[in-house]
């Protein structure tokens, strides 16, 4: 299996990446024991069937260290060569606190010994707490690191429109802003989207697919009880469909996305990504993977050869216009982390 060209884009000088982006929070624990040998063997895989870009984090457990084996294995397996293909983004994630440039620079090199890289292909930034401003000193700081080759480009994740726009103000150089986005949380849409279009700030989005919710396998079927939600990210993404307008609600979007499923002779997910693929200002979406446990690359690879029409686009937003509003309920992107 091999993906089209339009599968890929470029979202800066020299960052071609896969529109879809395999994410790895699911190794991080809460999600079951993850095996290194076979979540190794599995990225290899997916590297095989096109699937060249990765999104982690500093603290995804051993993610970080996966990359690292990776890129041995794909170097030893495929020639030094393969490594010019892919990509993973990584993310700092610290503690508020003095953000001095060794400070910062203790961190990156961190990131870049364990997934044995010489720069980061790019580096995500969040901060947990706007009043503390020393987000400024660190962005600053990651800057500089920039200019001097140990990360190639910089991102933020789950900042607010108003905290993004300053950044952008100072000149600082911001690809992306990776946020949670899907048809049930479209909050992207209120503000954020159109000052990246403006700005040239692409999105990521993650929680597409709501951690496996948005699936053939939830039509049909019962509300879910905490137990049977047995991974974090099932708990995480139900508490969203409850703000969002509940289960009956949303067994109806899945009716329609069945539907609209059956009319290309497709799926749920693939339809529900494709549908966020599609919005303005997204370069990507992130498509969590339990490595080698559970994988969903023919899924992942169906959504390049569907195109939806505006009537597909029409049948689905006749659904969420009986949605609640979560930008009045949690506000902007990110602030369900600051509250």
């Amino acid at each position: 299996m091999s993906l089209p060209e339009h599968a890929y884009r470029s979202i800066a000088p020299n960052l071609r990446i896969c529109c879809t982006l395999t994410g790895m929070w699911q190794v991080s624990g809460g999600h079951g024991p993850i095996d290194p040998t076979k979540a190794v063997d599995a990225m290899i895989a997916y590297h095989d069937a096109g699937f060249t870009t990765w999104d982690l984090a500093d603290h995804y457990g051993p993610a970080e260290d996966f990359i690292g084996a990776f890129r041995r294995r794909l170097a030893a397996t495929r020639g030094q060569a393969a490594l010019e293909s892919t990509c993973a983004f990584t993310k700092w994630v610290p503690q508020p606190g003095p953000m001095t440039r060794p400070v910062v620079e203790r961190a990156v090199d961190i990131s870049l010994r364990r997934m044995d890289v010489s720069a980061l292909d790019m580096l995500q930034f969040h901060w947990w707490d706007y009043q503390d401003q020393r987000y400024l000193d660190a962005f600053e700081a990651l800057a500089a690191l920039q200019q001097a080759g140990k990360l190639r480009h910089l991102g933020l994740t789950n900042f607010d429109t108003a905290h993004l726009a300053e950044l952008v103000g100072r000149g600082l150089p911001i690809v992306t802003n990776q946020v949670q986005y899907s048809l049930i949380d479209r909050r992207p849409e209120v503000q954020m989207a159109a000052f990246c279009q403006t700005h040239q700030v692409g999105l990521l989005a993650y929680g597409t697919l709501c951690g496996g919710l948005l699936g053939d396998k939830y039509l049909g079927q019962p509300e879910p009880t905490r137990t049977e939600l047995r991974t974090a990210s099932l708990q995480k993404y139900k508490r969203m469909i409850d703000l969002w307008g509940g289960w009956a609600l949303f067994q109806e979007l899945l009716a329609v996305l069945r539907q609209l499923a059956d009319r290309h002779q497709s799926s749920i997910a693939t339809i529900a990504l494709r549908a966020i693929l599609d919005r303005p200002a997204v370069a990507g979406v992130i498509v969590g993977a339990r490595l080698g446990v559970a994988e969903h690359r023919d899924a992942t690879a169906a959504v390049f050869a569907l195109a939806l029409d505006e009537r597909d686009h029409q049948d689905i937003d006749a659904v969420l216009a009986r949605s609640n509003d979560l930008f009045q309920r949690i506000g902007d992107c990110g602030d369900e982390y600051r509250r």
